[in-house]
């Protein structure tokens, strides 16, 4: 590492206590999703393989949390694999599972989080199901802790027509009419149903390497969310830019949609 290179980062942890010494931690938002994007092209500019760039990414996970615990966020979201991803080539979906399983067994582990599944279990391996599963009922009791969500085989469209479902059979298990279905039906039955149910609404969401879309993440529950957008591939996210984003969330307006 030449001097250049060590004056940057000098330059980089000196501004990143700045903006961490004016941080105001009542406007820290409680709930932040975080759409992890980038890791291929991340792998790709450094040279490195797909697989490699999914365990770069990974890695930033617990880093990640860290600095959620340390300005008070409550609920993490994280998306890690999209239902349309699991239409991605075997050769490179198969390794990505895999590092997921690992994620979700380091986060279970860990002691800090309660780790809750969000997505269709059912579009997922066995394997996956099972791990999933475990983690969670292994992190039931943490209390105190980041409540972290790992969006695995989600999409927000896909999250709607579960809720649907699933209160559509719930009304039927009670003997409920269809019509008499309908005529209650209204936002809080159905977020009743969502997979984040009796979960806040993320107030930050929070999407890394330059693209400007939601692409289906949580359609019901961002309704009213403030959206930062940050160049950076996930991998290469750093602190100050997750103290930017918080700076950048303290300083808008919120107005719910009035």
């Amino acid at each position: 590492m030449n001097l250049r290179d060590n004056l940057r980062r000098l330059l980089v942890r000196v501004y990143t206590r700045r903006v961490e010494g004016h941080l105001d931690h009542d406007q820290v938002p409680k709930h932040i999703g975080v759409i992890v994007d980038g890791n291929r092209r991340w792998a790709k500019a450094a040279g490195s393989t797909t697989a490699q760039g999914h365990k770069a990414g990974a890695d930033k996970i617990e880093e990640f949390l860290g600095w959620c615990s340390e300005t008070d966020v409550e609920v993490v979201t994280l998306w890690l694999l999209s239902t349309d991803n699991l239409t991605r080539p075997p050769e490179e979906l198969a390794p990505l599972l895999g590092i997921i399983e690992d994620v979700v067994t380091s986060l279970a582990a860990d002691g800090r989080w309660r780790v809750h599944h969000v997505g269709n279990p059912d579009l997922l391996p066995g394997q996956l199901q099972a791990q999933l599963k475990e983690a969670e009922e292994a992190t039931a009791h943490v209390t105190g802790g980041i409540l972290v969500n790992v969006a695995i085989a989600y999409g927000g469209r896909q999250e709607i027509a579960d809720a649907v479902r699933s209160m559509m059979l719930d009304a039927h298990d009670k003997g409920t009419s269809l019509e008499e279905l309908a005529e209650n039906v209204d936002t809080d039955l159905i977020g009743k149903h969502l997979y984040t149910s009796d979960q806040p609404d993320p107030d930050l969401v929070i999407r890394t390497s330059g693209e400007q879309r939601l692409s289906g993440f949580m359609l019901w529950q961002t309704a009213h969310s403030e959206y930062y957008f940050c160049e950076v591939f996930w991998p290469a996210f750093r602190k100050v830019d997750f103290l930017r984003a918080l700076r950048d969330y303290a300083a808008r307006h919120r107005r719910y949609g009035s």
